[in-house]
């Protein structure tokens, strides 16, 4: 099988299962597990942060940050498709206690105006304005890039009003890969972060959260409470360090290999691309075909294709550090199979 449907389906590599093998570890609650540690340093310095935190899933290093920097009844911004919002079970109403208002954005990309209008004026009818998030690269809007201009001005209008700005930065490297610029540029055009190393970077498990030396000390404490204190997990961070950083110099072939892929769809009968590919994500619009998302997915894996449907008469398909050029053009033969 050819697995497109995420970037989280890679195994790890065999410097990675290696590293787990002999990797040092203590019980990390207890602040002994040398692999976390270093992992945590490792992260912090790249990301030009103080200090970072080792959780489970991107979805907990989100929610905990949430939770640092909100209280109930808050009300955090972010945009409308975003993975917070769309994909993570409500989790920032259930855990945190906060609503969330949605902004509506271009590809992705909220603007500084919208989001500026949309922070709440001091009345006892409103809720405050908890926090702002962003998200890139972004999910939904096909691994779009968040243009760093219009992070920073989002992040500029934070301080103004005294807002923390948080980045779900769970594809961050490939934005970085894609912009050609070093993750710490986009890490600048915030408080925290969120970075996942188990997508295109191909750990096996596991996120960072990184940020001031304060905030990492709070988030600590409230990783503990949702049960997620981690006792010798230096069998996942040893591989988690090479992922960190030896996996964001390869980025650039999964660009290379969506591009590919997406101008050998838009050959082929009845297919069209969706999204602008910037990054490792390509949606492709099948509704002319006669199936919906999900028959046509059924028929790709009849060929031996594994892909997703993305609603709507689309299927996204994800490069990876699993999928070679030679697998870009098997996956053609069996697209264009579908059809004949």
């Amino acid at each position: 099988m050819i697995d497109f449907r995420s970037d989280t389906v890679t195994k790890p590599t065999e410097e990675m299962r290696k590293a787990a093998y002999s990797a040092e570890v203590g019980d990390d609650v207890y602040g002994e597990d040398p692999s976390v540690k270093r992992l945590e340093e490792a992260a912090a310095e790249i990301l030009g942060k103080e200090d970072a935190l080792f959780v489970t899933s991107g979805t907990q290093g989100n929610q905990i940050a949430i939770l640092v920097h909100c209280r109930p009844g808050n009300e955090v911004l972010l945009e409308e498709e975003s993975h917070i919002f769309y994909y993570e079970s409500g989790a920032a109403s259930a855990l945190a206690g906060v609503q969330t208002r949605t902004i509506r954005g271009v590809r992705g990309a909220m603007s500084a105006h919208a989001v500026e209008a949309a922070i709440r004026p001091e009345d006892q009818h409103y809720p405050e304005t908890g926090l702002i998030l962003m998200e890139n690269t972004h999910n939904r809007a096909g691994g779009a890039v968040i243009p760093v201009s219009t992070m920073s001005e989002i992040y500029s209008i934070g301080k103004k009003y005294g807002v923390p700005v948080h980045i779900d930065g769970a594809r961050l490297f490939n934005a970085a890969t894609a912009l050609g610029l070093p993750v710490s540029e986009l890490t600048r055009q915030c408080d925290t972060v969120q970075i996942c190393l188990s997508k295109g970077l191909g750990a096996p498990v596991g996120s960072l959260l990184a940020g001031s030396s304060e905030f990492i000390k709070k988030a600590r404490k409230w990783r503990k409470r949702v049960g997620g204190g981690l006792r010798q997990a230096g069998i996942i961070a040893a591989p988690g360090i090479i992922a960190l950083t030896q996996m964001p110099e390869r980025l650039y072939l999964d660009h290379e290999h969506a591009r590919q892929l997406a101008e050998g769809i838009g050959s082929i009968s009845k297919l069209s691309v969706a999204n602008q590919i910037d990054t490792n994500i390509v949606v492709v619009d099948v509704s002319k075909t006669g199936l919906s998302a999900d028959e046509f997915s059924v028929r790709l894996k009849d060929q031996g294709i594994l892909a997703n449907g993305f609603g709507n008469g689309l299927v996204r398909f994800v490069t990876h550090y699993d999928v070679t050029k030679e697998d870009i053009d098997k996956g053609l033969k069996g697209i264009s199979a579908i059809l004949r």
